[in-house]
């Protein structure tokens, strides 16, 4: 069954579809616009802006905190209760290092703040606070989607997998436009999206 959504789509695979389509055209836009660039980094409020950006077509609930408790396979994300004191504190965390920002980008996925499209909304928010904070970017195309699922999927308990996973793909392209839609398409991937490529939408 697919989620309730604005297009009128009961089909889960055809709206897969076209959230594929819509939100990777919605990504682009992001940075070709400049609207990225102007985000404060490292906040919830830029992360709930992105994920409105990218959805807001698509869903009603686009860039809004969820309502219900989401979990992924064996793992609970954190519960609706404690969300939005769990957001206020990785507000405050600090983003001045490396360490630093993969351990605010850690605990964000593990408050997984949407009831959709976390995992892209937080890949696009984490480079932004690389780009400000390091002038750095990750190249998500050497990433390795298995390599990272599974450091991502260890990281609440131990992060040095997931630091050492995304340290080897940083570089200091950080304007770059290949970069950028390549990046998307690998993060859509890494989801079973794979039907567009974000450069020719």
């Amino acid at each position: 069954m697919a989620f309730e959504n604005k297009l009128g789509i009961t089909d889960s695979a055809q709206l897969a579809r076209e959230e594929e389509k819509i939100s990777k055209a919605k990504a682009k836009e992001l940075f070709e616009s400049g609207i990225l660039d102007s985000l404060h980094p490292g906040t919830y409020v830029t992360l709930a802006r992105i994920h409105e950006f990218l959805f807001d077509e698509i869903y009603d609930f686009a860039g809004k905190m969820r309502t219900v408790n989401i979990a992924k396979g064996n793992f609970r994300f954190a519960p609706l209760m404690y969300l939005r004191v769990s957001l206020e504190n990785i507000d405050k965390m600090p983003q001045s290092s490396y360490d630093e920002i993969i351990e605010k980008y850690v605990e964000m996925n593990i408050a997984h703040p949407f009831r959709e499209g976390n995992g892209r909304s937080m890949r696009i928010w984490l480079d932004l606070i690389l780009k400000k904070e390091l002038h750095q970017v990750i190249d998500w195309s050497k990433v390795d989607k298995e390599d990272y699922l599974l450091a991502m999927e260890r990281s609440p308990i131990r992060d040095i997998e997931i630091k050492h996973v995304l340290n080897q793909a940083l570089t200091d392209e950080i304007n770059s436009r290949e970069i950028y839609m390549k990046g998307i398409d690998t993060s859509y991937y890494y989801e079973g999206y794979v039907t567009y490529k974000t450069e020719e939408l």
